[in-house]
């Protein structure tokens, strides 16, 4: 984004810097309430219902709606809850979720902090996303959200380590951790892409990035606790998981911090394997739309297949999502780490 205190001083150019990240937050959250209809519109469709339809046109504002109904809803405590931590942790969780998109560059130009580690940031605030679980869990004194934050913890341990390698792998290919040089590396078209890298010829790459691609998909719904591995929220085994004893305006912030987390891991596969901001092809009229408009499109279409994913896939059992993990994802990760440093340093010496 524009370097507002160099230009403008101090006071007024952080004011600037302020009103910038703001600005950024309201479109991010007006964009997730549509987001949010368009998951549950996608899911009646599948199951042959209509969904939300009649708050506003084609119930345009029924996520609207249901804010105003959980701002306005009493807060309700648990007599036996550690009260500040209880209210601690979803703030916590919403913190953690905001401030990961920093760094994710959407347009050229348009990042809020276009850090030289920007890779290395997302793992350590990923990393921290959990407490707001483990704490919420805790503070309510029951079984129940305890176990299913103890649940949600590990699950997110575990998915997080193939993430990490997977991000190593597209890490050496470009040979630098910053998001925006991560994007310019795939301009050119659609064949220039992570996904598909045939500009890396003679060397077939795209039989580790594809693979890597499909991997961090399904690690993304893990880590989001997104079905099928939304083991944490069981309603059969444990009510409703970590946030079953939350109501109100806590209840929704865990939500929106979960739904940002969601679209946040959308972003991070356009920006890493998609082109980022890259049209499919670089020639008219493709160049003619706005770069932000094509990083939008790719989004929106990720989270369409995690709206799919959800309607259609039956859920895992607990021992079957660990074993995918541990036994299978973070093995073939490490190969594929292995498998590119080795093609990265033999192009290197050619």
């Amino acid at each position: 984004m524009y370097d507002f205190v160099t230009q403008w001083g101090p006071l007024w150019g952080t004011l600037a810097s302020v009103g910038q990240i703001l600005g950024f937050m309201v479109v991010l959250l007006l964009s997730l309430a549509f987001l949010l209809l368009m998951d549950r519109k996608v899911w009646a469709a599948v199951q042959m219902r209509k969904g939300p339809n009649t708050v506003g046109a084609f119930g345009l504002l029924q996520s609207f709606a249901d804010f105003i109904k959980f701002v306005l809803k009493e807060i309700i405590v648990p007599a036996g809850a550690d009260r500040p931590l209880f209210i601690l942790a979803p703030l916590l969780t919403l913190t953690f979720a905001f401030i990961t998109w920093a760094v994710i560059p959407v347009a050229p130009g348009w990042v809020i902090s276009d850090l030289n580690v920007g890779i290395l940031y997302i793992f350590a605030i990923s990393s921290l996303g959990v407490y707001g679980i483990i704490i919420g869990g805790w503070a309510s004194n029951s079984k129940y959200p305890f176990l299913g934050a103890m649940r949600s913890a590990a699950q997110m341990v575990s998915y997080e380590v193939s993430i990490g390698f997977i991000l190593v792998t597209i890490l050496l290919m470009v040979g630098s951790m910053n998001l925006t040089d991560i994007v310019e590396a795939q301009a050119g078209g659609f064949w220039n892409w992570h996904v598909l890298s045939f500009d890396m010829f003679p060397v077939p790459v795209f039989v580790i990035t594809i693979p890597m691609f499909v991997m961090f998909f399904i690690s993304a719904l893990a880590e989001t606790n997104r079905p099928p591995f939304d083991l944490p929220e069981a309603e059969s085994e444990l009510v409703a998981g970590y946030q079953v004893e939350y109501s109100s305006t806590p209840y929704l912030l865990f939500m929106i911090g979960e739904y940002l987390n969601i679209v946040l891991m959308c972003a991070l596969m356009t920006v890493l394997f998609m082109g980022g901001w890259h049209a499919p092809f670089d020639i008219a009229p493709f160049t003619w739309v706005p770069p932000v408009f094509w990083f939008a499109i790719k989004v929106v279409l990720f989270f369409f297949m995690f709206a799919m994913v959800k309607a259609l896939v039956p859920r895992y059992r607990y021992d079957q999502l660990m074993r995918l993990g541990w036994k299978i994802f973070l093995p073939t990760s490490l190969a594929a780490v292995a498998l590119m440093g080795g093609i990265v340093a033999y192009s290197n010496a050619g």
